[in-house]
């Protein structure tokens, strides 16, 4: 079957970087042993729901009100008695030396204040240098005391049931489980660190080993040469993209509620668009380690502005704007959608198409960057 002109010398080009990916043992662990790494520790660790945080109790009551308030904060799951101190100082020094998160004081007329009908008070002392962990704990505490204000209050007013009462329904992930969330999003930073790196490595390899120039005195067409290198990488992104997507479901659990073809779907544009952009980086780049900068550049707002971690919402517009342009938004919008909500294509097809405008976008500029000339 004859190539169109623009394609010529495809199948040599392409021929030749498969053997030269597999010889080279170097770029092969790179394009798989990270992305593997990654997934395992970002997919244990990453958890916002902090559990049994370290608390210090002061209990200047000593009663079995003061008993159970105790009890309530540690019901929570959110916290665990790790020390029972006999001062406000020696509490706060627990939390300044790191040996505890919080401190509960519980003053000596909690319980008189209580069954006289009064305002019995409680003091709740925060670490407040870990904001996830001090949040946490704070609203824990808040909604304590309110559960325990109301439970006296109803019992008071003789009541069995409050007034209103909300029943919520958790759509889509019901048990709240972290790994639903991150490890999809995990999936397209581990994709974007594996193909990236490898692709941009691949014209510059040959420019230091000055093999280069046999390509430039060659009659293939540039789009030819650049396709003929993509897709080796391609292939074994995909490759890659099946075993994540396995550890996602048989690992981690996380079940998938769409269509496993629009998954794979997805994983190709969002591939091909990022060894394009690898590529355009070693047509760019002079040497492995100034493409390895280069590549860092894309990769670091990949992490912190696509959506991976915070909210997109919540990013002030100049770095809104900045994610606009990142592959890594759209693939995880989609990986998202498509896993957890069991999207359609017409409710994910917008993310679809802007990766399909992406990955040509960068494909041609790669074709129209590489001259027919060395350096």
């Amino acid at each position: 079957m004859n190539l169109p002109r623009w394609l010529s010398g495809f199948r040599a080009i392409m021929y030749k970087e498969f053997i030269v990916i597999f010889r080279d043992r170097t770029t092969l662990f790179f394009m798989f042993f990270p992305p593997l790494l990654q997934i395992i520790a970002f997919g244990f660790a990453l958890d916002n729901d902090v559990k049994h945080m370290a608390l210090v109790v002061y209990d200047e009551n000593r009663t079995t009100e003061s008993r159970a308030l105790v009890d309530a904060f540690v019901n929570t799951q959110t916290f665990r008695v790790v020390q029972e101190v006999q001062s406000v100082e020696e509490m706060a020094a627990t939390i300044r030396r790191g040996k505890a998160y919080a401190g509960l004081q519980i003053p000596p007329d909690y319980t008189r204040n209580l069954r006289a009908g009064r305002q019995a008070t409680v003091q709740v002392l925060v670490d407040g240098s870990n904001s996830t962990t001090a949040l946490q704990a704070l609203n824990t505490a808040l909604g304590v005391a309110f559960r325990q204000s109301l439970n006296i209050l109803l019992g008071e007013a003789g009541r069995q049931a409050l007034p209103v009462e909300v029943r919520p329904q958790m759509l889509y992930n019901p048990s709240m489980r972290a790994p639903n969330f991150f490890v999809p999003g995990v999936i397209g930073t581990a994709l974007q660190i594996a193909t990236v790196f490898a692709s941009a490595m691949s014209v510059v390899r040959e420019r230091e080993r000055g093999t280069l120039e046999n390509l430039l005195v060659s009659p293939m067409s540039r789009g030819g040469l650049m396709l003929g290198k993509l897709v080796p990488y391609l292939c074994i992104s995909m490759t890659m993209a099946l075993v994540l997507f396995l550890i996602l479901r048989w690992v981690f659990q996380v079940p998938i509620h769409g269509a496993v073809p629009a998954l794979f779907c997805a994983a190709l544009f969002y591939i091909f668009t990022l060894v394009s952009l690898g590529l355009l980086v070693s047509t760019r780049a002079q040497t492995q380690n100034e493409a390895m900068q280069m590549s860092m550049t894309v990769m670091l707002p990949s992490i912190f502005f696509s959506g991976f971690i915070f909210p997109r919402e919540t990013l002030p517009w100049v770095f809104y704007a900045i994610s606009t342009v990142l592959p890594a938004t759209y693939f995880i919008d989609l990986m998202r959608a498509i896993v957890l909500r069991g999207a359609t294509l017409p409710e994910y097809g917008r993310s679809l198409l802007i990766l399909a405008v992406m990955g040509a976008t960068l494909f041609t500029l790669c074709a129209l960057r590489f001259k027919r000339k060395v350096g």
